[in-house]
């Protein structure tokens, strides 16, 4: 059976009634259009997001199943600090966006493709450059060995992808991303759909209506600019 979807206008980013995102596959809204700042972030606030493969038209998602951590979620764990300790591990925020979402975007040992294409990278980065897309790093010395990044939506972080070079690096990047959010506002990470890493995680599995409750909320709080200079932070400020 053939799938009808609407399909975006060049000259006009809105987006059509989340009700009309499909059951199978889940969530899928519309296809076309662009990455221009103004239409993701239209999306974004609206709760829907880019998603697609090589050759793959432009797709548009709202899946009817949410992921996100709510403040206090992601916790400092003994592990997890001896982790940091052993490895001698520190923490940046926006000091390598480029080098995150590349290093996100590199195939991995299970996933040999990448929905991170060049044109995805080159608008996130634009995102960056207006200040709406933000990174949270983990280093090892000069080294980079994991790291996130996603968009701010008044206080909301969506989250668009992580990755690690060492055990853990990834689970440390969300819990640091949550601290440096705390320092600001509540904490809430939306994380996209659940999927196995995550739910280990602690996140939260919200119905789409009950998530668009939360965004409308939330994107009516904007966090200060200021917030996302690029710095080094400690997680042992704000976890003891």
């Amino acid at each position: 059976m053939a799938i009808y979807l609407p399909e975006l206008s060049a000259h006009d980013v809105s987006f059509p009634p989340l009700s009309r995102a499909l059951d199978d596959p889940d969530g899928l809204l519309a296809m076309g259009g662009d990455l221009s700042v103004q239409r993701l972030l239209s999306a974004y606030q609206q709760g829907i997001f880019p998603w697609f493969s090589e050759g793959d038209p432009l797709l548009w998602w709202s899946p009817s199943v949410r992921a996100v951590f709510p403040p206090d979620t992601l916790s400092l764990s003994r592990t997890l600090k001896k982790q940091i300790r052993r490895h001698q591990l520190h923490f940046s925020v926006n000091k390598a966006f480029v080098r995150v979402i590349k290093q996100c975007a590199a195939p991995r040992a299970k996933q040999p493709g990448t929905w991170i294409l060049p044109a995805m990278q080159q608008a996130y980065t634009e995102l960056h450059r207006q200040g709406h897309a933000h990174s949270v790093e983990v280093w090892q010395q000069d080294t980079l060995v994991g790291g996130l990044y996603g968009v701010q939506i008044g206080s909301l972080f969506c989250g668009e992808s992580m990755f690690n070079l060492m055990p853990d690096t990834a689970k440390l990047a969300l819990l640091a991303l949550q601290c440096h959010l705390k320092q600001a506002a509540a904490g809430w990470i939306d994380c996209q759909m659940p999927n196995p890493f995550l739910l280990q995680l602690g996140v939260q599995p919200l119905p789409r209506p009950d998530y668009i409750k939360l965004l409308t909320r939330l994107r009516q709080q904007p966090m200060p600019t200021a917030h996302w200079a690029a710095r080094d932070f400690s997680l042992d400020d704000n976890n003891g």
